[in-house]
Order: C-alpha cells, then sequence, then structure tokens
C-alpha cells in the first residue's frame, strides 16, 4: 500500500551515533532529519542527542515555521527570546515563528539530552481535525 512510509531511527539512546543535519557544514553527532529519509510535505521531524554540556552553538528563528520541542530525556536549558527555560524528560516547548532560540545539556547533567524537534508551518492547524473520516464498520486487521 503507499500512501504511508516507515523508518526506524532507533532508540534515543542510540541517537548519539548519527552524524547528520540540514547543510554538511552544520551537521553533528546526534541530530537525525528523519523528514529527509522519508517523502513529508507538511510536517518535519529531527531526533537529537547532546552530552551534559554541549550546546547548538548558534541561535536562530524561523518566519513561517512552529516547531515542538517533546524532551524525552535528560536535563537542559532553552533559550528563548530574552528568557532562560529549563526541560527535561516530559517537557513539551512550542516555539512561534519569529522567536529567537537555542538549547544546551545542562553541564554536569546525569546523561543526554534527548529530544525530538517537530517542525510545521505556513497553514494553520484546525483546533479541531474535521478532516478525519470515521468507520466503525470496517473490521480490524488485528
Amino acid at each position: 500500500m503507499s500512501g504511508y512510509e516507515v523508518v526506524n531511527i532507533g532508540a534515543p539512546d542510540s541517537w548519539r551515533e548519527h552524524f547528520g543535519g540540514f547543510r554538511p557544514d552544520t551537521s553533528r553527532d546526534g541530530r537525525r532529519v528523519v523528514d529527509h529519509e522519508m517523502t513529508n510535505q507538511y510536517i518535519g521531524m529531527t531526533a537529537n542527542a547532546l552530552e551534559p554540556g554541549e550546546e547548538a552553538g548558534y541561535w536562530h528563528t524561523h518566519s513561517d515555521v512552529e516547531e515542538l520541542y517533546v524532551f524525552l530525556a535528560g536535563e537542559g536549558q532553552m533559550g528563548l527570546g530574552d528568557d532562560l527555560v529549563e526541560v527535561a524528560a516530559g517537557s513539551v516547548v512550542r516555539v512561534s515563528p519569529g522567536t529567537w532560540r537555542t538549547w544546551r545539556a545542562t553541564p554536569g547533567g546525569t546523561g543526554q539530552l534527548q529530544w525530538l524537534c517537530i517542525r510545521a508551518g505556513s497553514t494553520e492547524l484546525a483546533h479541531f481535525p474535521d478532516d478525519a473520516t470515521k468507520d466503525v464498520e470496517r473490521p480490524m486487521l488485528w
């Protein structure tokens, strides 16, 4: 069947082994641009892992892209405009277009800071996904 793709990016503890990025000059250990491995049209995602004390090393902002950072392990900090926000496993941070952002894994932390960054933009998502079609009569495959 077409209309879907599956890629296995491994468990978060293996993410550090991947060397990648959006461009060769900004690639690093622990970054995987998953949407470059698929044919995504409307959403992007990176899988990331930093060792304690490592940081992005730059600030960035987007004009059209909204990002959602979902932290899975470790401790870190995000610079968001003029604010410093503590993040850890379970933290979810939404960053709107036009907001400057950077991040780091807390120096002396207990393990890698691991997170997913999900990107989307250009059109507003409906609050209620009313484009869904439900079929309660269709038999389950299991």
